[in-house]
Formats: C-alpha cells, structure tokens, sequence
C-alpha cells in the first residue's frame, strides 16, 4: 500500500509530510468507519471550487455572473472529478469493504469522491498554493475545453431572432474569391427589418460565423432601431 502511495504522490507530483492523511482520503467509510475520508472529501469540495472560481474570474473578468455559473458547473461536478481521477489511475489506490480481497469495480461516485477528498488532504499538507497548482495541472484540459465550447455566435443569433421575431437569421453569400487552393468567402446575415451585417472568412462556415458576430456586436442598437421602427410604422 505504501509502495502504491508513493506511484500516487508522483503521479500528482506531490510528496505528503503526513502519509496517513493521503491514506485517510483515499479511505471510504466501508473500510474504516471511523477513520475515512468522508470530511475530507467535504473540504476537499470547497478547496476545489475556490480555485476552479478564482481561475473563471481570472480568464473570464468581464463575464456575467450566470454564463459563469454554468462553466463553474461543468468544471465542479461528480463527472469532471470522475475523469480526472480515472486520468490518475486513482481507483488503484482507494480502500473500500472488500472480505475475500477480491479484484472488485469500485463505484464511480466512490471514486469521484475520493477525487475530492485528495484535494482536500492536499490541501491540508501543503496549503492552498500546492492545492492550487495540483488542481489546474490536473483540470487544464477541461478548462481549455470549457473556452472553447462557448455558444457560437450563430447559435447566439439564432436564439436572439426567434425570441425577438420567431424566425430563422437569414445567411446570403455574397461572393466567394480567391485561388481554389486558397478561397475567400464574403457572407452576409440579417435579422427581419435590418440591413445586412457581412463579413469574411477561409470557409463559407467562418465567413458565416464572422457575419452574425458583427451582428450580435450590433444588438442593443438594433434591438433600439426596431423599436423605435415599429413604433413609427
């Protein structure tokens, strides 16, 4: 078990002053009733939010508070802790109930759990700077994909358009330019009542995303020119 740990510490990259508190987060109470890591696990919970929170904030400073929300909920969650400890390897290391010490599934909620109750002990050897900088190693590449997943702006303008009007954005290719090898494509996006909102792009699909960020960048003032021409006509 000792042996293991250690494949453990560096794995994460990190070397525990106290063993047994590595060795109490990775215990479910089916093992130890008394010595587990159920309250571990509980600050292990609240040590990772503070910093996915702090690093939302630091990527994203002018976001509304509700799109973070939603990131902070697909970082924080039984899943992402799942993934990022079966990327560890983690359930090799955890103690549950197991009499005839059989090679047994240990339940994914188990693991998921002890996923936090490992950033908690961490925590608790080596503060919040090594907690901190474990977490981001080990949830990098579910942030990155949380920055690039963002609602695409034709999503974005679709969604504003049928609620405003209850139709589609109408797309019209203007021109398409350029060596075959090398194309450039022109497309234009508008909305009922508006004008055309165009832009360029290597692909018909680019130049049509550029067109409707264009237009949503237009939105509050379109959103006051329709008003105001509903309202005169």
């Amino acid at each position: 078990m000792i042996r293991n740990i250690h494949k453990l510490e560096k794995t994460i990259n990190v070397k525990f002053k106290n063993l047994d508190l590595l060795k109490q987060s990775l215990t479910h109470k089916s093992f130890d009733t008394n010595k587990n890591n159920e309250k571990i696990e509980f600050l292990g919970d609240r040590v990772l939010g503070l910093i996915i929170s702090k690093k939302l904030l630091e990527i994203y400073p002018d976001e509304k508070e509700g799109i973070l929300d939603k990131k902070f909920a697909s970082l924080v969650n039984k899943t992402t802790c799942l993934e990022i400890a079966k990327n560890i390897n983690l359930d090799k290391f955890i103690l549950t109930f197991n009499p005839k010490n059989k090679k047994i599934k240990i339940e994914d909620k188990i693991v998921s759990d002890s996923c936090e109750a490992l950033i908690g002990a961490i925590f608790l050897d080596k503060g919040l700077n090594v907690a901190e900088k474990v977490v981001l190693e080990l949830w990098k590449n579910h942030i990155k994909k949380s920055i690039i997943t963002q609602i695409d702006a034709k999503t974005k303008l679709q969604e504003f358009s049928l609620k405003k009007f209850k139709k589609l954005p109408s797309y019209k290719l203007i021109s398409n330019t350029g060596p075959r090898h090398k194309p450039m494509f022109k497309v234009g996006v508008k909305l009922p009542d508006t004008k055309y909102f165009i832009s360029s792009g290597k692909s018909k699909k680019d130049a049509e995303q550029n067109a409707a960020i264009e237009c949503l960048k237009n939105i509050k003032w379109l959103k006051y020119e329709l008003d105001r021409w509903r309202f005169f006509n």
